[in-house]
């Protein structure tokens, strides 16, 4: 898993540049102001960092990035799940224009920069050449730990808030109480009214309809009766029933001579006898009992309350119901909220769950802090600072916090038999990077990413350390591919490949190119690293000692594991804990943009 090729377009001082990337340890160096750190500012805009427009080369409409990436394992999934094809490879490409808008794509489909951020913490640890300031931060002490243990706080700070949550609910219901008390009084007293009615959902509307007939009942008698004179009673005019079967009988006396009148006579005949159902139906109608006065009194009565209560409320009379049981749902949310009792209670047990969470986290920051100690401790020999000691001191809190329970803090001895002390107080600019770099060297060595980048960590050192610091990253390159943009000769003699950082001007504008070098190109590079621009019999002939004695060969070519191995010093390990992951390098300290991605 190793970063292939990368491709830029109009990238800063690029024009156009496409590098083929190999594996093991390869260093970029270049002369100052060449843009030794420009493949680093494109692979981190790749893998999902910020966006700007000074990103895009002056008259240019876009800049465009594309990085290929050897898949990591057990990612073809998430691939899939999100939309994209999981080919033989991953390629990553990011455009930005000269408004500052981007987009970004994985394996030709539209992505997110989110996206393009969650692949990238799987595929590259970056480490920058400021990386000793965030050991002055104490979030970024403390994440460094918690990675290194494997321990996640995400619990412990679900269990503060939720905690904190209980303790505002019961400040808030205790400074409230006066004031929810006569809300809970007034909601009461309107509950209690509606109750004495207790109007039911569409009870309305048949309520409404049953008085409106019985309030007019002596008319619809009356009406019925009408009706069925009419039709077969003894109205003054004559009855409709009669007058029909006579009209029937004259057709039938004539149906021989027109056989249109048998089919007016079966007309006539389903008609008569439909007034005949209508008629009897009317009569009994007309005939029944009278309305009972007490029923209609009983639902005057309840009308009256009905349109009472929604003419108080200023409420439609079908709307009582739900106002009703609205109010009941409010007074019970203010009887939870004014239950001091229940809300003490949720507060006492919020509080055991963050401390639960809590201990758990401090029990494994408290085994992980003398490993990591006895780890960076180690390292901080190979570099130069012998008989220094590292420590990651725990401290109680004196409150509970969103964090945990202990203030975490890098003490450091920088000589045998001295105590230690704060970092920031006791180490010098060059001590700062060498513990910054025993600290990424530590946790890179446990972490997963395929492409470790260092962009001149190795700053503040020299003569000695900086050939073990070259040492060190060409150990790391053994299981992985390691990129470091350096000064130092001494570093990159130790590279199994050389990338070379040229800025050529060209008419009126300026151009920055990548291209390998190896042989005596190289060991050239090397003495100008050496000695400065004019190189000299003596400079070229340390330079090719130098590629000879790190093993690389003045022709850069990269030797057998087994002989790398032999000339390589080695970090102690017996104090890593082999279960840590990928999080250990999340947690390597940098100010952005060259934190990890």
């Amino acid at each position: 898993m190793a970063l292939r090729r990368i491709v830029l377009q109009n990238f800063v001082v690029v024009q156009q540049l496409e590098l083929e990337l190999r594996t093991g340890f390869t260093v970029l160096s270049g002369e100052t102001g060449a843009g030794k750190s420009i493949l680093v500012d494109a692979l981190q805009l790749a893998l999902g960092a910020r966006a700007d427009a000074s990103w895009v080369r002056e008259g240019a409409l876009r800049a465009d990035i594309v990085a290929e990436f050897d898949p990591p394992a057990g990612w073809h999934d998430w691939l899939e799940q999100h939309g994209f094809d999981a080919g033989e490879s991953l390629l990553l490409r990011r455009s930005v224009d000269a408004q500052g808008k981007s987009r970004a794509w994985i394996n030709g489909t539209v992505a997110t920069v989110a996206q393009l951020r969650e692949l990238g913490e799987a595929l590259v640890d970056i480490h920058g050449q400021h990386a000793w300031q965030s050991l002055m931060r104490p979030a970024s002490v403390r994440q460094l730990l918690d990675a290194y243990a494997g321990a996640d706080d995400t619990a412990v700070q679900q269990a503060w808030q939720q905690w904190r949550g209980a303790v505002a609910a019961l400040a808030q219901a205790q400074a409230n109480a006066e004031q929810l008390q006569r809300d809970r009084e007034r909601l009461q007293w309107q509950i209690d009214e509606v109750a004495k009615l207790a109007p039911q959902p569409q009870e309305w509307e048949a309520l409404n309809s049953r008085h409106t007939r019985l309030g007019n009942a002596q008319d619809l008698q009356s009406t019925a009766s009408r009706v069925w004179e009419l039709l077969d009673g003894q109205a003054d005019e004559g009855p409709a029933l009669p007058s029909l079967g006579q009209a029937m009988q004259l057709l039938a006396g004539h149906a021989h001579i027109e056989p249109r009148f048998d089919e007016w006579i079966q007309v006539l005949s389903s008609a008569i006898d439909q007034v005949q159902d209508v008629a009897r139906s009317l009569q009994a109608y007309a005939e029944a009992e009278d309305w009972d006065a007490a029923e209609l009194q009983a639902l005057d009565a309840r009308v009256g309350q009905w349109l009472t209560l929604a003419r108080r409320y200023r409420q439609p009379p079908e709307q009582l119901p739900g106002l009703w049981q609205h109010w009941q749902d409010e007074l019970a949310q203010i009887d939870a909220s004014t239950d001091l009792q229940a809300l003490q209670q949720a507060e006492r047990q919020a509080h055991e769950r963050y401390l639960r969470a809590a201990e758990t986290l401090s029990a494994l920051r408290q085994v992980a802090a003398p490993r990591l100690s006895a780890a960076i401790t180690a390292a901080m020999q190979e570099l130069g600072m012998a008989g220094g000691r590292f420590v990651a001191d725990l401290q109680r809190l004196a409150e509970p916090a969103a964090h945990g329970l202990d203030e975490v803090q890098f003490l450091v001895a920088g000589h045998e038999g001295s105590t230690p002390r704060p970092l920031g107080k006791v180490a010098s600019g060059g001590e700062l990077s060498r513990i910054s770099l025993a600290i990424a060297v530590t946790t890179s060595g446990l972490g997963d990413a395929g492409t470790l980048v260092f962009d001149e960590v190795d700053s503040g050192v020299g003569g000695a350390v900086a050939e073990i610091v070259g040492r060190l990253m060409r150990q790391l390159g053994e299981d992985r591919q390691v990129l470091a943009v350096t000064h130092l000769p001494q570093v990159a003699a130790c590279a199994n490949g050389h990338l070379l950082v040229e800025k050529k001007r060209q008419g009126g504008s300026v151009s920055s190119s990548v291209r390998p070098i190896a042989g005596t190109e190289r060991a050239a590079e090397i003495a100008r690293m050496l000695g400065g621009e004019t190189l000299t019999p003596t400079t070229l002939a340390h330079a090719e000692e130098m590629l000879a004695a790190a093993g690389s060969g003045v022709g850069g070519g990269r030797r057998k594991r087994a002989a790398s191995a032999t000339t390589a010093p080695s970090i102690s390990t017996a104090a890593i804990p082999t279960t840590a992951t990928t999080q250990a390098a999340a947690a390597v300290p940098g100010p952005e943009p060259t934190r990890k991605r």
